[in-house]
């Protein structure tokens, strides 16, 4: 879940060099996972001709039928994609989001009228699997009101049907792109919620691994709204007794740990790191390293240099620190 953007960095040669440390880019090919989730904006999302949506916006009423029109193909096209036993129990709505191995629907169940949402991922791939198995590993064991929750689930040979939680009130990457920046106040108590989550993971033996603003969902759009951490693809499941480090060099570039891009095994602190580049990005507006070029990025990531007043910078530190102690406290 989430916007899609993680990354797994290739391995490196025998002769490890800095500069071989690059972003896997985006595939544009079908057997990609790239699926996004939870999208609340709908309005759009069956719009894809130009010449509909700028119709739609000076109120075309013929454009608006042509567009419901498609609306309802696409809900039927998904509606009959789906297991018959899921049907039976949930009211297809709208598509919301869509991904290379997957789509999300919102549904709505036909006895409770509760809305959910629906994740439709495609196993037939290896690599829909992989993060299926990941996902599903994860939300099986979480339960905590920081954490997005799975109601249920349905598999079938090819697909597995994953019913969620629906939050509706979009991610913390936009509301940050809307404020510019938080004050400390609202920033602590952003942050003291991811915090109780990770907090409860990290005590199950689950690291994330790709904490980050787009995978941070507020449950409804009013601004005493909780936040949930969403999007295991990339998490790290470990039972008590298995060994604590971890080894697979895996993602956002922007927000991965010093010792990932060295390729050291590494603890469940890397969730910290990126918390400090949240909290970064939460009060100053801006992210901390940035670069388009991978190979400068990383390395200022791995000398820690970043730019800001220094009056942001040891707020951050602060803030961490303090929030990472009353957590650790209860």
């Amino acid at each position: 879940m989430g916007c899609g953007t993680s990354k797994v960095l290739p391995e490196p040669s025998k002769n490890l060099q800095l500069d071989l440390v690059k972003k896997v880019e985006p595939c544009l090919d079908s057997k990609s996972d790239q699926y996004n989730t939870f999208i609340t904006d709908t309005s759009q999302t069956f719009v894809k001709d130009d010449y509909l949506c700028h119709s739609l916006q000076n109120g075309d009423s013929k454009c608006h039928v042509e567009s419901t029109h498609l609306r309802r193909h696409k809900i039927a096209k998904y509606r009959a994609k789906f297991d018959p036993r899921v049907t039976a129990k949930y009211d297809i709505k709208a598509l919301i989001g869509r991904g290379s191995f997957s789509r999300v629907v919102r549904v709505e169940h036909k006895a409770s009228k509760q809305p959910y949402a629906i994740k439709m991922i495609e196993t037939k791939y290896r690599e829909g699997r992989e993060v299926c198995e990941s996902e599903l590993n994860v939300l099986r064991r979480v339960r905590h009101t920081n954490i997005i929750q799975l109601i249920e689930v349905f598999e079938s040979q090819e697909r597995v049907y994953m019913v969620m939680e629906l939050a509706t009130g979009g991610e913390l990457f936009d509301r940050i792109i809307a404020k510019g920046s938080f004050t400390e106040r609202d920033a602590t108590h952003v942050l003291q919620m991811v915090l109780e989550g990770v907090r409860y993971l990290h005590a199950l033996g689950i690291t994330h691994r790709d904490l980050k603003p787009e995978n941070l969902l507020y449950y409804h759009p009013g601004i005493d709204s909780k936040i949930m951490i969403t999007d295991f693809g990339l998490a790290s499941a470990q039972k008590k007794g298995d060994d604590c480090l971890m080894k697979t060099t895996c993602g956002t570039p922007e927000y991965i740990a010093p010792e990932v891009l060295l390729r050291k095994p590494y603890t469940n602190s890397v969730d910290m790191w990126a918390l400090g580049v949240i909290s970064y990005i939460l009060l100053s507006g801006t992210m901390p390293f940035e670069d388009d070029n991978r190979t400068r990025l990383y390395r200022q990531i791995l000398k820690g240099k970043y730019s800001y007043s220094g009056e942001v910078r040891k707020l951050c530190k602060l803030l961490i620190v303090y929030l990472a102690c009353s957590i650790e406290l209860g």
